[in-house]
């Protein structure tokens, strides 16, 4: 998928349907679609579209036709993928994608408590 400006139009298009403020952001060479300050989707330098997801659902999400894994270092990155354009070829496909993305980032995150040294020094 080569960078396309009317695909990056349609992603804002849904992104305002499904009632939310999204800012684009140039980010990875390409463009990002910021909500609320965190990435939800965005298109890369190469044309990929990236979409960001709950990592805790990544081995379900990734079996999804047209997922491609995203890979750095020694595995494959949770909680993104990179999409083939057939997946989001039509409107009801990427709003599919989309309310994936939101579904995790309009979550509200709990903080995890920092677990306590435990020890005692010696006397």
């Amino acid at each position: 998928m080569a960078h396309d400006p009317l695909f990056e139009n349609r992603i804002a298009d849904v992104l305002t349907a499904q009632g939310v403020q999204a800012d684009p952001v140039k980010m990875f060479g390409g463009m990002a679609f910021m909500v609320r300050g965190n990435m939800c989707e965005g298109i890369t330098n190469k044309g990929d579209f990236m979409v960001r997801f709950n990592a805790e659902r990544h081995a379900e999400v990734n079996e999804w036709p047209g997922a491609k894994p995203i890979t750095m270092g020694k595995g494959d990155t949770k909680g993104f993928l990179f999409l083939d354009a057939e997946a989001v070829g039509n409107k009801k496909s990427l709003e599919k994608w989309v309310k994936l993305s939101l579904e995790h980032v309009l979550t509200p995150k709990v903080k995890k408590a920092k677990a306590k040294k435990s020890g005692s020094k010696g006397k």
